[in-house]
């Protein structure tokens, strides 16, 4: 059974015990957080408690590596970084789709700590230029890359089998099929009552970015063709366009 899109928990947080429930013998109490394969889960349905905890292990990576900084070379500083603190990054965050701009910021300083840290700057120098030259994507990108190539995956049939029925091809509804956009390989966003969660979810998420690329990107048939030309788009609008 499937959430429902407009369902906001933080407004239903009062409806949750607040006192330990017995289970047979055991006593359970409460969690304002729980954590499932490495995601945090607030109670509210939030992701601040994921983002936090992300930030502190990043920042925790970084200080072991400016440790050893003076006796590496600079590529091996740069793998160090990108298997010790980026990968922290990447690790499910197809789950932050619609993230606030607070936590945005917040992920954000992480690769401008290591990027300073790669190039030995100051914490006020001007970021950008080191981020181009890296070719590292911004923390938005980051994301829509993630959520990109699942949906990349589910329409050649390589995706997990519970996101099958999550993507509708615009070409494959009754009502669109005289439109122009159904001779496209767009895909349609269904309605949320409140975007609060709605638009976190992958069936909204996934389609938004999807139809944001470009046609050659779409058509890509080989994975890793599609990554390429995907990273390509994304870092044009991430520092070419800005």
């Amino acid at each position: 059974m499937q959430p429902r899109l407009g369902f906001y928990g933080g407004r239903r947080v009062d409806q949750i015990p607040s006192t330990p429930i017995r289970a047979g013998t055991d006593s359970i109490s409460p969690a304002s957080s729980v954590c499932n394969l490495g995601i945090y889960l607030d109670s509210n349905i939030s992701t601040t408690t994921h983002v936090s905890k992300t930030v502190s292990s990043g920042f925790a990576a970084l200080r072991q590596i400016r440790s050893v900084k003076r006796s590496v070379t600079r590529p091996v500083l740069l793998s160090l970084v990108q298997s010790l603190v980026l990968t922290r990054l990447d690790y499910g965050n197809a789950t932050l789709a619609a993230l606030s701009g607070r936590l945005t910021t917040q992920l954000q300083s992480v690769p401008h700590a290591a990027a300073r840290l790669i190039y030995s700057k100051r914490k006020y120098e001007h970021i950008t230029p080191l981020l181009r030259k890296l070719l590292w994507l911004s923390v938005p990108e980051r994301i829509q890359f993630k959520l990109a190539v699942l949906v990349f995956r589910r329409l050649r049939g390589t995706a997990p089998p519970y996101l099958a029925d999550q993507l509708q091809p615009v070409a494959a509804l009754e009502s669109r099929k005289r439109l122009r956009s159904s001779a496209s390989a767009r895909l349609d966003i269904p309605r949320v009552r409140r975007t609060t969660i709605g638009d976190r979810a992958f069936c909204v998420a996934g389609p938004r970015v999807w139809n944001s690329l470009s046609s050659s990107t779409q058509s890509a048939q080989l994975l890793l063709v599609f990554r390429r030309l995907l990273k390509c788009e994304l870092f044009h609008r991430c520092y070419v366009l800005c």
